[in-house]
């Protein structure tokens, strides 16, 4: 339990009781009445090889305030889509299995790439925006959450906390950030959250002292969290980052275009743990390396459109500060460890701070380097404007491969491992 402390500029929503899910349940189906609600839930095929996904699928399976669930598919044979079909088809809810590999959705894409307006990098940025544009195609919803599909501690009522604030007319919020401890039984998780994103984002208060968008990013308990609901009015104006700051990148946009007292965070969980990403030490194009990498190179980027000037030095002081602020922190980190009965790896945390402020600089450098990248994707606006059949032909996309599906046998018989999730009563 937490307490009802207010910091920052951002409304916390906290989990002050246990309130009965069913109480909470029986409210959003009220609300779903005047504000139908949808999910978004990105994934990779592999995922369906995990057990996380299947446990998610089996307590979806018993939300009644749902009315569609839009699950973008990503790295997926023809084979693969077709089990994913039967994967989910025990969702009561009106499902939609978007197979972005399809000829069908890659021909949408080779449209918009034509008028430039389609992301130039595969992965769960251009998954999630595909989704949104779905969402919006569906035409009858009017509040979207989103979630990952590798939450091996997930229980319905993360959900039902993630939905309420955009869902309940009462309320005023447009957008709504989940937060968790990322804590275990043992150990102290959410290494870049801790280790990169807060210090960096002190780190760089120093440089730019006042600055009201790094005083809003650092009222977030955890930016990093993959968690959000959102009204679907927001969706057509909002920029996705392409690469692996789409987190950041989104709490960026919400900046940019709503005042702070229509944003707001809330507690969805007490404890929280997913699919562990390596550090990557050796390889800057995977893993927590890429990660921390690209979170720093669009902080520096966001930070200029605000009119904060970078040059080599001020780069160098920017990571100088960071990596003494993240090496204080890991103090103050195993002290709450250690009076909690929790390990911490000393070492390995100083370690990957050591990566995480060369890549910071690395970073830096990049950015002073660039400036020819375009690091979002474009609005839905935007791609209507230029593409008007662009939500049809998606919606006949989707319609038209789950059709053939339903006609033609997998070419492969997925494997036994893979059946559908039977529920459990």
């Amino acid at each position: 339990m937490s307490d009802f402390f207010q910091n920052g500029i951002i409304t916390t929503l906290h989990r002050l009781r246990e309130r009965p899910l069913n109480e909470l349940e029986a409210e959003l189906e009220n609300f779903a009445k005047e504000r139908p609600i949808a999910l978004v839930l990105p994934c990779l095929y592999s995922e369906l090889e995990r057990p996380a996904l299947a446990k998610i699928v089996r307590e979806l399976s018993k939300v009644r305030y749902i009315s569609d669930i839009v699950i973008g598919l990503d790295q997926a044979t023809e084979a693969q889509y077709h089990h994913a079909l039967e994967y989910f088809s025990v969702l009561p809810q009106r499902h939609h299995v978007l197979w972005n590999d399809g000829p069908r959705l890659q021909a949408v894409n080779s449209k918009l790439a034509a008028e430039h307006l389609a992301p130039t990098e595969r992965g769960k940025g251009s998954n999630v925006w595909y989704c949104l544009g779905y969402v919006q195609a569906l035409g009858n919803i009017e509040a979207v959450a989103l979630h990952d599909c590798d939450i091996t501690t997930y229980e319905r009522g993360l959900l039902a906390r993630l939905c309420y604030p955009v869902a309940n007319p009462n309320f005023n919020y447009q957008f709504c950030k989940g937060y968790y401890a990322r804590v275990t039984d043992e150990k102290l998780n959410g290494r870049v959250s801790r280790l990169l994103v807060s210090p960096l984002i002190r780190a760089m208060k120093k440089l730019a002292p006042g600055e009201p968008y790094l005083d809003y990013l650092d009222s977030f308990r955890y930016p990093l969290a993959g968690e959000f609901g959102m009204r679907t009015s927001v969706l057509s104006d909002l920029r996705i980052p392409s690469d692996w700051a789409l987190e950041i990148g989104l709490l960026s946009e919400m900046y940019r275009n709503y005042a702070t007292n229509r944003l707001c965070q809330v507690e969805i969980a007490d404890t929280y743990d997913h699919k562990h990403q390596d550090l990557s030490a050796d390889d800057s194009s995977k893993g927590l390396s890429r990660m921390s990498s690209d979170i720093a190179r669009g902080l520096f980027r966001k930070l200029a459109t605000f009119g904060v000037v970078f040059d080599p030095g001020t780069v160098r002081t920017v990571k100088a500060c960071y990596y003494r602020i993240a090496l204080d922190l890991i103090e103050s980190y195993d002290s709450d460890a250690q009076m909690n009965g929790l390990t911490l790896d000393r070492h390995s945390e100083e370690k990957a701070v050591e990566l995480f402020a060369s890549n910071v600089l690395k970073a830096g450098s990049a950015f002073l380097d660039g400036g020819e990248e375009t690091p979002f994707m474009p609005t839905w606006n935007r791609a209507t404007g230029a593409y008007p059949e662009v939500f049809g032909e998606m919606l006949a996309a989707v319609n038209l491969d789950r059709g053939d599906a339903k006609s033609v046998a997998p070419a492969t018989a997925p494997d036994t491992a893979l059946a559908p999730i039977r529920l459990q009563a």
